[in-house]
């Protein structure tokens, strides 16, 4: 299992941990109107989930903005950003943020996603940064477990493999 600090601190990582070449687990997440999303429901489709512990702080704002700014140049590419904040958080976040093209999931519930995919800190009860690219058949083509929280992640890399994605 992948270490991972937040702020410098250690924290145990919950889950399941996915790597490359790995057939993609499914989930389940809200949506800000609090529909039931899964994997499944964008089957067939390039996916870069990007995963921030809370959309209200900078780091993850800056992640989610350059992924979704990034992928809505390619095509046939769905953006899905999750965490554990409650969807109306996320709703008003998307208003305010000014970005038409944001899908933010909540895993608040159950943390089904944190589960299927290794990135729940348990002494926190958010979600380790991290990044993951699902081609159209469902298989995980690039995986990044940010080992510090409040880092950002490899923007270029991650973009790169959406690109080699089919």
């Amino acid at each position: 299992m992948t270490n991972v600090t937040f702020k410098g601190n250690p924290v145990t990582i919950l889950g399941n941990e996915v790597k490359v070449g790995d057939q993609a687990p499914n989930f389940t997440v809200l949506a800000n109107d609090l529909s039931e999303v899964t994997l499944n429901d964008t089957k067939g489709k390039v996916r870069l989930i990007s995963v921030v512990p809370s959309v209200d702080t900078g780091v993850c704002d800056a992640q989610t903005r350059k992924f979704n700014e990034e992928a809505s140049k390619l095509n046939g590419v769905e953006v899905l950003t999750i965490s554990v904040d409650l969807p109306f958080a996320q709703s008003r976040w998307c208003a305010a943020s000014g970005l038409d093209n944001v899908q933010t999931f909540s895993d608040h519930r159950d943390l089904s996603f944190g589960e299927a995919y290794g990135v729940i800190m348990k002494e926190l009860r958010l979600l380790a940064r991290s990044v993951f690219v699902v081609d159209s058949n469902d298989k995980i083509t690039y995986v990044e477990y940010v080992s510090e929280g409040t880092n950002h992640p490899n923007y270029e890399k991650a973009i790169e493999a959406v690109k080699q994605a089919k």
